[in-house]
């Protein structure tokens, strides 16, 4: 039996996220929700060298020539620059050969050095920056033990990461200080030449408590103007040339692709959260004893990965609502995420709290992502012919990935070509 379930786990991928430092960090953010985990700041205690190399051992037996890291906290840069380097030894070390090893980081970027960023760029690591906007957003709630802003230190961080060019990207959590700003921070990241973004909106220390779905500080109405707001910024007339994480996943819906953001995803992927204790579970929202799944110090990871509470968790997404199982825009989101579903106790679940901001978006920017979708068919199709390949026969599958014949499909795209 568990030679058979070591068999299969080679043939799926299985991401890490590592929380390097636990909650430790060396800011203050008021809204952060790790807050009320029972993190000691100030008290840094950083993985365990043997629980860390036991674990690099055994997940780089289970690839399958993919093994992906993702380094969070707190703040994981406080684990320090020997403790990374020691990571990427490991993982070289171990991994089988032709391995293509990823390692991402989030960081609030003050404690970036010349030295850190050298070595992010030697080993390829893609830096998540934590940013709420320009100097007046962020620093009204990023702030250091001492209530002083983050800004001009995040900003020399992120001087340092371009220096060396790193690959970056911004991650701003949207809360009552810039829910109504969207227009204001999609031109500061224009202005800063920003070109890779992301939202997440704020969370309340209440979101942590297993017992109560996802709580937010701001309402799904606020969320979803704010994304009305800054699609019609990231559209650019038709030209979109930056990334904004949550549209390029619509794009991909409508180009016949899966989400690639885990919410909006049909099922939830397999990946594995780690405390810097070892405790491991199936999801950071979902990080309480009713899913904890083992502990990668005594337990072997395919026990871990095989635990029922994986099931269990994996089950949830699936689940929908009766109300998302006849909506038009099911394929978009597939229910959201489980963590903001609630049930009544009567065997009814209420969907996602962000269902009607995901509606308005969707609703409102239908006709432009039909319009855009159409651009980057047209563009595979002319760049199909012009590296001199065959031209699809009318009966063949069409080659943008929507199943249908290529005369249904985007045979209409040759007279413009």
């Amino acid at each position: 039996m568990v030679q058979n379930c070591l068999t299969s786990q080679k043939h799926n991928h299985i991401g890490v996220m590592w929380k390097t430092v636990s909650e430790a960090c060396n800011l203050a953010c008021d809204y952060c929700y790790y807050s009320s985990c029972g993190g000691q700041p100030g008290k840094i205690a950083k993985i365990d060298p043997i629980l860390l190399e036991k674990f690099i051992k055994e997940y780089m037996s289970l690839t399958n020539g993919v093994a992906s890291f993702a380094w969070q906290g707190g703040e994981p840069l406080l684990a320090g620059l020997d403790f990374f380097k020691q990571v990427v030894l490991l993982q070289a070390k171990y991994a089988p050969k032709n391995t293509i090893i990823s390692n991402s980081l989030q960081t609030n970027a003050t404690l970036i050095t010349e030295e850190w960023a050298s070595f992010f760029k030697q080993y390829n690591f893609l830096i998540g920056v934590s940013l709420d906007g320009p100097r007046n957003i962020n620093d009204a709630r990023r702030v250091t033990g001492h209530g002083k802003g983050s800004f001009d230190r995040v900003m020399s961080g992120i001087e340092l990461l371009r220096k060396n060019r790193v690959d970056f990207n911004i991650l701003t959590v949207i809360h009552q200080g810039n829910a109504g700003m969207a227009r204001e921070l999609m031109q500061f990241y224009q202005e800063e030449g920003f070109t890779h973004v992301q939202f997440i909106p704020c969370m309340d220390f209440r979101a942590q408590e297993p017992n109560l779905p996802g709580q937010y500080l701001i309402s799904p109405k606020e969320y979803g103007q704010f994304l009305c707001e800054a699609f019609d910024a990231w559209y650019n007339d038709g030209n979109p040339f930056r990334s904004v994480r949550f549209f390029d996943n619509m794009l991909n819906v409508y180009l016949h692709q899966e989400a690639e953001l885990c919410i909006h995803r049909k099922s939830c992927p397999k990946t594995l959260i780690l405390e810097q204790n070892g405790d491991a579970f199936p999801c950071d929202f979902y990080i309480n004893d009713d899913y904890k799944l083992g502990n990668v110090r005594q337990d072997s990871l395919i026990d871990i990965l095989n635990s029922p509470k994986y099931e269990d968790f994996l089950g949830l997404k699936p689940a929908l609502p009766d109300k998302c199982k006849s909506c038009m825009n099911l394929k978009l989101c597939h229910g959201g995420c489980p963590r903001n579903r609630w049930s009544q106790g009567n065997d009814t679940v209420i969907p996602d709290y962000f269902c009607d901001s995901y509606m308005q978006v969707y609703n409102y920017a239908h006709k432009r992502m039909e319009s855009l979708a159409e651009n980057v068919k047209m563009q595979w199709l002319r760049s199909h012919l012009e590296a001199g390949r065959t031209k699809p026969e009318r009966n063949d599958v069409c080659l943008c990935g929507s199943g249908k014949k290529f005369k249904k499909c985007c045979e209409r795209f040759i007279q413009t070509i």
